[in-house]
């Protein structure tokens, strides 16, 4: 039990060193969270800083994500493994080292995800690139690829309760993260009728 709170502690604590805030503020553009979509993340990296370092902010996130869960993996039983995701992503969303407003959760739990379900992992960027392709909206096409990270896991560890909660726990939070971009793509969608 003791391994399992240092290990969600750490996941926490690590997710909330927030990539997007450092580097856009390193490169000279400011903190990502005063600019278009206000969030900490990949995209709103992209839309500030281009291509390049978005795609370094992408891949520091994945990593980080991917560690960890080969940390829990090793480290807890089976159960416990992905409530270390609920951490990471709690930790992007509110970073206590950046005032606890921070990122969505998504490259995160996707590099938490890889470890755990590699081919869900794939086949859920497939799907994102799919759906993105479709509606052009970067955040409805990861809801579709969070459930089917949150799917892959749940495939993985369905043999245990507790371990399912967990996963539905991360993909929840990370849902709800994208409350403001839900309530915004619904007033638009209104002010077109």
């Amino acid at each position: 039990m003791a391994s399992f709170a240092v290990l969600f502690l750490l996941s926490y604590v690590a997710a909330s060193v927030n990539f997007a805030i450092l580097l856009l503020r390193a490169i000279g553009k400011g903190d990502p969270r005063d600019s278009y979509s206000g969030n900490a993340g990949t995209t709103n990296v992209y839309r500030q800083a281009g291509p390049l370092w978005a795609a370094l902010v992408l891949l520091l996130d994945l990593g980080r994500g991917a560690a960890l869960a080969a940390l829990a993996a090793h480290l807890l039983l089976p159960e416990g493994v992905p409530w270390i995701g609920l951490g990471l992503v709690a930790g992007n969303r509110f970073p206590c080292f950046h005032g606890f407003r921070g990122g969505k959760g998504v490259a995160g739990f996707m590099g938490f995800a890889l470890v755990i379900a590699p081919l869900a992992t794939g086949l859920a960027a497939l799907l994102w690139v799919a759906v993105y392709g479709i509606v052009r909206i970067p955040f409805v096409a990861s809801f579709f690829m969070i459930l089917a990270l949150a799917i892959g896991i749940i495939t993985v560890y369905n043999q245990s309760n507790t371990a399912v909660a967990g996963a539905v726990a991360a993909a929840t939070l990370i849902f709800y993260n994208h409350k403001r971009n839900v309530m915004n793509l619904i007033a638009a969608r209104k002010g077109r009728t």
